[in-house]
């Protein structure tokens, strides 16, 4: 078995050494980025939920650069919500100034009801350039 090729942002916040996790993992011509939160870098939530969901994108986008990608290169994203019927226009606001042309990537919405201290979780697989 061949060794994971962890990919980090240069500011990695300390989320990833608490709880064991990389920030990406880049396999063949793909780039699997972990779920980013909207974490400051000691670790801690972001209080304010919309500078929470554009703190998560900052970090998303930090995470891809180093992979070698930026926001046109994704194919596919997941997020997850703690209140999705509350915060789904606030989401939706900032999703559409990242992902502003077509055509958009996939897009998997869920509602959960745990997200360790945060309100928001996105994760992507990008295709590295």
């Amino acid at each position: 078995m061949s060794k994971r090729d962890a990919v980090f942002p240069a500011s990695r916040h300390a989320l990833y050494e608490e709880h064991g996790y990389s920030a990406a993992i880049r396999s063949g011509d793909l780039l699997f980025v972990s779920g980013q939160v909207g974490s400051r870098a000691d670790g801690t939530a972001e209080p304010d939920f919309e500078q929470q969901v554009r703190l998560a994108f900052e970090n998303l986008k930090a995470t891809l650069n180093a992979g070698g990608c930026d926001f046109d290169d994704i194919v596919d994203v997941t997020t997850f919500h703690t209140d999705p019927e509350n915060q789904f226009g606030t989401i939706m606001t900032v999703k559409s100034e990242i992902f502003s042309q077509k055509p958009y990537p996939n897009w998997t919405a869920i509602g959960v009801n745990w997200l360790a201290g945060f309100d928001f979780e996105i994760k992507v697989i990008a295709r590295i350039p």
